[in-house]
C-alpha cells in the first residue's frame, strides 16, 4: 500500500514537472514565433518575386524608424521609469556592453588565429564578432516578451524592459563613433589612390538603389556624416611615420612653417611627443559631432526629465499637464517592433551578396558571435549577481544583461563599412547570415534563461 502511495506521488511529480517544463518551453518559444511571423510578411512583401512593397518603401520605413518610432519609444518608457534613485542602480547595463564587447574581441582575435581570414579582413573580423545589437532586436524581443500575457517577468514588463534596453544605447554609439569607426578603416597596404573623376564615379555607385538594404536599416543617411578621411586609412599614414616613412602629408604643425626655426629653444622642448602628437591628431577625427542623433537625443532627454521631478511631473503620470504629448508619442513608439520585424524581413528578403570574406571565417564570426559569447554571458551575469552588482529580485534586469551577449553583429556595422568605403559586401553577406542562424540561437537562449533566469 505504501508502495503504491509512493508510486503515484512520483507520477504526479513527473507529470507536473513535465507539464511545468512545457509551460516554460511554450512560454519562451511564442514571443519568437511572434517576431518569425512579422519577420516572415516583411520578407513576403519585400521578395523580388512577389514586390508587393517597393524597396524605397522600406528605406522610407527604415527612416521612420530611426527618427520618429524609436526615440519615441525611448522618451516615453525611458523618462517614465527613470529617477535618480534608478539611474544610479542601473550603473551596471553599460559596463555589461564594455564587457561584452571586450570578450567579442578576444573572440574574434581568436577566429582571426583559427581561420586565418585574408589579411585585410582581419580587423574586419574582430570588429564584426565584438559589436552586437544592442537597439532595435532586442527592444523587439523584450516588447514581445512581455506582450505575452504569462511572461516570468511580472507588472511593469515593457517599460521596465525598454528603459533598460535603452539606458545602454549611449554606450553603443559612442563605441560606434569611437572604436568600431577606426578599427573599420581601410587597410594602408590594401588601398589605391584613384583619380578624382574615377572617385566620383565610384560615389555615385555606391549611392546608387542597388546599395544593400541593410547598410540604411539601423542608421540612415550615415554616408551623409562623410568626413575628410573617412574612406581613407587616415590612422595608418599618420603612425606610419614612426617607422621612418615620409611625414610630408602630416608636417609637425607646431614646428613648422616660416617661422619655425626662430622659435626659441625653449619652447621647441616643450612640444608634445610625436606620438602624442598623433594619437591627438587620430582623436580630433572621430565625427563625434554626430553622436547626437535622434535616438541619442531621446535618451538624453528622457534621463534628465526622469531625474528631475518637477520636470517629470509635467510630462508622466495621468494629471501631468503635458499627458497628451507622452501618450501621442507612446502611440507612436508602438509602431517600432513591428516596423523593426518588416525591415528585417525586407533586408533577408535580397539575399546574401558577394563576399570575398571566405565560409571559414563566416561561419567563425557566427559560431563565436551567436553560440560561444551567449555562454560566456551567463557566467558574467552569474558572477555579477554574486557580488550583489546587479538590482536585486529584477528578472528583467538579469535578461537584458544576457541578451546582450546573444544578439548577432550589430547592422549598424553595414553602415559605418559603407560610410569608411571598407568590406562594404562582406559585412553586408555576414549580417545577412548571421541574422538567419540567429533565428535558431535566439530560440535556443530564450528558452534557456527562462529556465534559469531565477537562479542568475
Amino acid at each position: 500500500m505504501q508502495t503504491e502511495k509512493m508510486s503515484r506521488y512520483l507520477t504526479e511529480l513527473y507529470q507536473n514537472n513535465m507539464k511545468s517544463s512545457g509551460e516554460d518551453l511554450l512560454t519562451a518559444i511564442i514571443p519568437l514565433m511572434k517576431l518569425l511571423s512579422l519577420t516572415a510578411i516583411g520578407l513576403v512583401l519585400a521578395h523580388p518575386k512577389t514586390h508587393i512593397i517597393p524597396r524605397a518603401t522600406f528605406k522610407l520605413l527604415s527612416k521612420l524608424v530611426f527618427a520618429l518610432f524609436l526615440p519615441c519609444l525611448i522618451f516615453t518608457e525611458l523618462g517614465e521609469r527613470t529617477t535618480l534613485e534608478n539611474f544610479a542602480q542601473w550603473w551596471f547595463i553599460p559596463i555589461n556592453v564594455l564587457i561584452s564587447t571586450a570578450i567579442g574581441c578576444f573572440l574574434g582575435y581568436l577566429v582571426v588565429i583559427i581561420c586565418r581570414p585574408p589579411p585585410q579582413f582581419k580587423r574586419f573580423t574582430i570588429i564584426m564578432t565584438a559589436f552586437g545589437n544592442t537597439g532595435n532586436l532586442p527592444l523587439a524581443i523584450v516588447g514581445s516578451v512581455c506582450h505575452t500575457a504569462d511572461n516570468p517577468f511580472g507588472p511593469h514588463c515593457h517599460s521596465r524592459g525598454v528603459a533598460y534596453v535603452s539606458f545602454s544605447s549611449w554606450v553603443s554609439v559612442i563605441l560606434a563613433y569611437t572604436l568600431v569607426y577606426h578599427m573599420m578603416e581601410p587597410p594602408l597596404e590594401y588601398y589605391e589612390i584613384i583619380e578624382e573623376g574615377v572617385e566620383l564615379e565610384e560615389e555615385q555607385a555606391v549611392n546608387d538603389a542597388s546599395r544593400p538594404l541593410l547598410v540604411e536599416a539601423e542608421w540612415p543617411g550615415i554616408e551623409d556624416k562623410e568626413t575628410e578621411h573617412s574612406k581613407t586609412p587616415f590612422i595608418a599614414r599618420i603612425f606610419q611615420s614612426i617607422s621612418n616613412v615620409s611625414e610630408s602629408s602630416f608636417p609637425d604643425i607646431e614646428v613648422s612653417g616660416e617661422g619655425g626655426a626662430n622659435i626659441p629653444r625653449s619652447i621647441r622642448c616643450l612640444a608634445e611627443p610625436k606620438v602624442f602628437r598623433r594619437i591627438r591628431i587620430v582623436a580630433e577625427q572621430m565625427p563625434i559631432q554626430h553622436i547626437l542623433q535622434p535616438p541619442m537625443i531621446a535618451s538624453l532627454l528622457a534621463i534628465i526629465i526622469g531625474t528631475v521631478p518637477q520636470l517629470k511631473a509635467f510630462f508622466f503620470g495621468y494629471d501631468a499637464p503635458l499627458s497628451f504629448v507622452t501618450d501621442s508619442l507612446e502611440i507612436l513608439g508602438g509602431a517600432m517592433v513591428p516596423s523593426v520585424m518588416l525591415m528585417l524581413g525586407g533586408m533577408l528578403a535580397e539575399g546574401p551578396i558577394d563576399s570575398t570574406l571566405g565560409l571559414r571565417t563566416t561561419i567563425g564570426i557566427s559560431i563565436a558571435r551567436l553560440l560561444v559569447l551567449p555562454v560566456l554571458g551567463i557566467g558574467i551575469v552569474a558572477l555579477s549577481d554574486k557580488m550583489n552588482l546587479l538590482v536585486q529580485g529584477d528578472a528583467m534586469y538579469r535578461f537584458v544583461l544576457l541578451l546582450q551577449y546573444t544578439m548577432p553583429s550589430a547592422i549598424l556595422l553595414g553602415a559605418i563599412a559603407n560610410l569608411r568605403g571598407y568590406a562594404v559586401g562582406e559585412a553586408s553577406a555576414l549580417l545577412f547570415w548571421q541574422h538567419v542562424f540567429a533565428l535558431l540561437s535566439l530560440s535556443l537562449y530564450i528558452v534557456i534563461y527562462f529556465k534559469i533566469i531565477s537562479y542568475v
